[in-house]
């Protein structure tokens, strides 16, 4: 999902003036059924190649699509793909935030689990090789794990530990994580469900569905050597939140687990699982992905935001 909001005007403007379009909307909507070149695009569309050019252009620096050059018979073609399936906006702005409203962040990088349970298939790499023999649980032991950049099994579970350095008599208001996932088939497959749950200090605040393991064109910032294979090469890019009210997962009511549940401030520490349960429909596996891999640049993000 796109977050857009009224304190970020630019952003908002470029997707505003690249929906205000109908050869763009209608570029998106084709866009929905697969990728495609910008000679076919145009082809489809009946406008020249050059105006089709410039309406993908403005697509991209909206951040509404990806592009990618491929090789072609005749040198190389710009490949476009949809970018996101929703698009949230807030127009209401900060005014709901006070005064003395604080933030603590910190990034944790996805090898630096402190507990785990995986099968095979499962396994682990950074941005050089594979760091360990995949299908072997044994090896996600080894302390090579703290490069890892991307992470994935068949089913279990991730946990992660992340200091708290808040003071302890403070209110905390909301407690937001993101990170890119995906679920975790042989080589990849794009309708692979998977029922992915995340508890946070063991509170489990909901599950979430990941539609599928997504291999059908190379992660925007994978390694060479990945980029060749048939395997898993992004994920989706999902915040969750747990807030005075509920937990969400983009926006989206996921569960009536609120922060007071959480309790956050009994310890110095907050933990965070990710994984399958034993009893999932779906169990479809995880793919987690690092800051050097997949579509974005980041490792799995804690914001903790509190006040006095």
């Amino acid at each position: 999902m796109l977050e857009l909001s009224i304190n970020k005007l630019n952003d908002l403007q470029k997707v505003a003036h690249a929906l205000s379009s109908d050869v763009r909307l209608n570029m998106i909507n084709l866009l929905n059924k697969g990728n495609m070149n910008i000679h076919q695009l145009a082809t489809t569309l009946e406008i020249p190649i050059s105006t089709a050019a410039s309406h993908v252009k403005v697509l991209e620096e909206s951040g509404l699509i990806l592009t990618e050059l491929r090789p072609a018979s005749r040198g190389a073609m710009k490949v476009c793909t949809r970018n996101f399936d929703d698009i949230h906006i807030q127009l209401k702005g900060n005014q709901g935030h006070t005064s003395d409203c604080q933030v603590f962040n910190l990034d944790m990088p996805i090898g630096q689990y402190v507990d785990f349970d995986v099968a095979p298939t499962c396994g682990m790499a950074d941005e050089k090789d594979y760091l360990i023999p995949e299908d072997e649980p044994v090896h996600f032991f080894n302390p090579v794990r703290s490069r890892a950049q991307i992470i994935w099994t068949r089913k279990g579970y991730f946990e992660y530990k992340f200091p708290l350095v808040i003071p302890s008599s403070v209110n905390v208001n909301k407690v937001e994580f993101s990170a890119e996932i995906c679920s975790e088939a042989p080589n990849h497959d794009p309708n692979w469900p998977s029922d992915i749950t995340v508890w946070v200090n063991e509170v489990d605040i909901g599950t979430w569905t990941s539609p599928g393991d997504f291999g059908d064109r190379p992660g925007k910032l994978n390694p060479g050597y990945w980029a060749e294979q048939t395997s898993t090469q992004y994920g989706k890019l999902k915040t969750w939140k747990v807030t005075n009210k509920e937990a969400t997962i983009d926006d989206v009511h996921l569960s009536d687990v609120t922060v007071n549940d959480l309790n956050i401030l009994v310890r110095n520490y907050l933990s965070l699982r990710i994984g399958i349960k034993e009893d999932a429909i779906h169990k479809g596996g995880i793919n987690l992905f690092g800051k050097l891999f997949g579509d974005y640049e980041q490792d799995i993000k804690l914001k903790v935001e509190f006040s006095e």
